[in-house]
């Protein structure tokens, strides 16, 4: 674009035409201008230009000056009488009409020439010198003069670009129309060259200034926990060379695509001159997850959620059918609890939700979730068998969680209960019974007979009232996954514990790595309800994959972030699971290395709830001994399908099924595979068999035994064979295929492997005690009459 402002009014001025016909012309080849005040381009200039032309043609450039020189009779009379009254009454019009004509100060000039007068110097002294009737050809011939010294003029006065300049003659005389001729004109344009390029030289002006105040103010820079070098330096407005040369003087070799931490990011800022602040990144987590805290107004109270905990066969879930009149522990395999069970029983028109917690030792997992997500413990003990390895789990578990611990003492119908032998065990784990000043309430009952269960209730309820537990079923649901199965119908479904807020049907949760939306909830008693409030138990259909038992869930509003959040925890979740699988150091190189040698147990373990699947791999995990590692390739939920038969193969794998079965494609491609699919219903015999395979996989284990000695007694020498030995044997047998260590002086002088065995000219496979031979030592012949000759086999030694 051109440095001079050249608008369409100014064009259509200039040219005579009309604002609207400029508008038209510039239109047909660019977007017509929308006022009359737009600046045009260069090139919008060029096209009127040539619009102009092809309208105006003419036969000669001498037509160009024609138009000029017609009026110049009709002008000569007022060009002749303004002198002669100026002469006589000193009226200044020059000066008033044209400003510039002041300057040179000659008022005898005729207005028409006035334009020219200052510009060119013959044009001032000829006048003084001539007459007034002098004056018609000097007029003429100065026309002339102006139109080529206006360039010059121009040049000199205002510094611009030759195009520029040429670009404006052609302006001027393109539609036969003489800009110069008007002196007002000139003035104008003249005075737009000043205005232009004093605009120009004050913003230049500004522009330094301001760089002068950026350089002074430290440039404040958003630095976050991590950034890579590239984006460090362009957010300091620093190449990234700076940067990278500033790491290096300070001993950090990185690329402009290396992250660097925020503590090295902050020196190296300051060192720059920058000021650091550090930069909240708000994660998708924090925007989607409600997490005010609530106030005293917005809580109501909520009922207790007790966890029934104690030792295997302590009498639990026999407690709970007590209490919930029921018979849950007759339909479980083996008589155990292997998964948690969530139930809610009304005392009194009290609701209180009970969780059953499996009290085998492998699942010790599911005992700690089972303490921390709840307000009370029970903890049962069996008045015949007393305090066990996993009652003083449990102790511990509710100790950490920080709940109080209500002590039933159950099997007091059986002739053998000793409650006071409990009372002082408990207080050897710090738990005092009341009646002996203590703060733990103790319950002798009986959960066949249904004795003291009405007591202990009681005790719960006071327990809980004396704990004000309370809630806000105003806002989005929140709590914690207690159990989570994959049912071949219904897909995954996950038994959730509501511990704050209220969750409702259609509500889209999202656990662990878990999505979904809530399709159908059902409670304990398998009643389909639309909403659960705090502490209420509900088993949910709707999430797209299995959560993990103890992960946290919320209800969030957000689907589309809350997708992204899992897909977010899945990644990192892989990448710590890579992290670890790689990761080589120093310390576990060797390690790594001998890990080829070591010999794997590859399982599958497939289970009917996501809790017994961690809970059997965990307790197979722990068989690994210094010879055998095992190793659950994969863990899952759900009938054995033909995947797993698969990944069993390839990976030579048993499959181990925990209350589940394959289903009839999986049976005819194991038996293809010849893959071992194992099934069990209770948790010691996957175990106990599992134990007894690894004894046959340990490496053989050898020892040394001695069957016989042989004395040398003369030495032959065969140069085919070495050195012979005929030797007596003395006791034993000396068998060919045997180990031979040569004695001298019972100080062994080699350890080797026969080479032959005769007796006489006949090789022979063993010679008896008594009996004399000739033996050859494979590569060792440095034998002296008098050496013994023990001989030996490696036998190994069963498990």
């Amino acid at each position: 674009m051109s440095l001079i402002k050249y608008r369409v009014r100014e064009v259509a001025a200039d040219f005579g035409m009309a604002p609207k016909d400029v508008s038209e012309a510039v239109g047909k080849f660019f977007e017509k201008p929308k006022s009359n005040s737009q600046v045009l381009t260069d090139e919008e200039l060029n096209v009127v230009f040539d619009y102009i032309t092809q309208k105006n043609q003419i036969a000669s450039i001498e037509q160009v000056f024609a138009p000029a020189r017609k009026p110049e009779p009709e002008k000569k009379p007022e060009a002749e009488k303004k002198p002669e009254a100026e002469k006589k009454s000193e009226a200044r019009k020059p000066e008033t009409k044209a400003p510039e004509a002041r300057k040179p100060g000659n008022k005898q000039e005729p207005r028409p020439q006035a334009p020219k007068a200052p510009k060119a110097p013959e044009a001032r002294e000829q006048p003084k010198e001539q007459p007034k009737e002098n004056k018609q050809p000097e007029r003429r011939r100065e026309r002339r003069v102006v139109d080529t010294s206006a360039v010059q003029v121009n040049s000199a006065r205002f510094d611009d670009r030759v195009d520029t300049l040429v670009s404006e003659r052609e302006q001027n005389f393109s539609g036969g129309k003489q800009k110069i001729g008007n002196k007002a004109k000139n003035n104008k344009k003249s005075g737009k060259f000043q205005s232009s390029k004093a605009k120009n030289e004050e913003q230049e002006k500004m522009r330094r200034l301001r760089l002068e105040v950026i350089k002074k103010t430290p440039l404040t820079v958003k630095i976050p926990e991590e950034i890579t070098v590239g984006e460090l330096a362009s957010r300091m407005k620093k190449t990234a060379a700076e940067v990278i040369k500033t790491l290096l003087k300070n001993g950090v070799i990185a690329s402009i695509n290396q992250t660097i931490d925020f503590d090295t990011a902050e020196f190296v800022a300051t060192e720059l001159g920058c000021k650091v602040e550090r930069e909240v990144t708000v994660t998708i987590e924090e925007r989607i997850i409600d997490d005010h805290v609530d106030t005293a107004q917005e809580l109501q109270p909520r009922s207790p959620v007790v966890v029934v905990m104690g030792h295997v066969d302590h009498g639990k879930t026999s407690l709970l059918d007590a209490v919930r009149k029921t018979n849950v522990v007759s339909g479980e395999a083996g008589g155990i609890t292997q998964h948690i069970g969530a139930y809610t029983v009304q005392i009194n028109g009290n609701p209180i939700t009970f969780l059953d917690t499996p009290g085998h030792a492998a699942f010790t997992s599911m005992r700690a979730r089972g303490a921390m997500c709840t307000d009370i413990a029970i903890l049962v003990v069996a008045a015949d068998d007393g305090i066990m390895p996993q009652t003083v789990e449990a102790i511990n578990h509710a100790k950490a969680a920080k709940i109080p611990i209500i002590v039933a003492i159950n099997k007091m119908d059986k002739p053998g209960a000793n409650p006071d032998r409990i009372k002082q065990q408990l207080t050897e784990y710090d738990l005092i019974p009341e009646e002996w000043g203590g703060e733990t309430i103790v319950c002798p009952i009986s959960a066949k007979k249904g004795t003291g269960i009405d007591e202990l209730l009681e005790m719960v309820i006071l327990t809980a009232e004396v704990q004000e537990l309370k809630a806000n079923p105003n806002r989005a649901a929140k709590g914690t996954v207690i159990e989570a199965r994959l049912d071949r119908t219904r897909g995954p479904i996950a038994t959730l514990l509501v511990q704050n807020g209220t969750l409702n049907q259609g509500d889209v949760i999202i656990a662990g790595t878990a999505v979904g939306r809530v399709r159908v909830m059902t409670d304990d008693k398998g009643r389909t309800v639309k909403t659960a409030g705090p502490s209420v138990p509900v088993e949910i259909t709707g999430l797209a994959d299995v959560p993990a038992p103890g992960d946290e869930f919320n209800a969030v509003t957000d689907e589309r972030m809350a997708r992204e959040l899992v897909e977010q925890r899945r990644q990192a979740e892989k990448d710590a699971a890579a992290k670890l699988n790689t990761k080589v150091t120093l310390d576990n190189l060797f390690a790594k290395m001998q890990e080829g040698e070591m010999k794997e147990l590859n399982l599958i373990v497939k289970a009917d709830v996501q809790g017994s699947a961690e809970a059997v791999k965990a307790s197979l995990m722990k068989l690994s001994n210094e010879e055998v590692r095992v190793k659950v390739i994969h863990a899952g939920v759900g009938a054995i399908n033909e995947s797993d038969i698969l990944l069993a193969s390839t990976a030579n794998a048993i499959v181990i099924g925990f209350n589940v079965r394959p289903d009839a494609a999986a049976q005819a491609s194991a038996a293809r595979a010849k893959v071992d699919v194992r099934m069990y219903r209770v948790i010691y015999d996957a175990i106990d068999e599992i134990e007894a395979a690894l004894k046959g996989m340990l490496a053989p284990k050898y020892q040394e035994v001695v069957i016989g000695h042989a004395e040398v007694r003369q030495t032959f020498k065969a140069s085919a064979i070495g050195t012979i030995a005929g030797c007596y044997v003395k006791d034993g047998k000396i068998t060919r295929d045997a180990q031979v260590r040569v004695l001298r002086d019972n100080v062994v002088l080699f350890q080797g492997a026969i080479g032959s065995l005769q007796r006489f000219k006949d090789s022979v496979r063993e010679v008896a005690a008594g009996y004399e031979c000739g033996i050859a030592i494979e590569k060792y012949n440095d034998i002296k009459e008098g050496d013994i000759f023990e001989c030996f086999v490696m036998e190994e030694i069963k498990q």
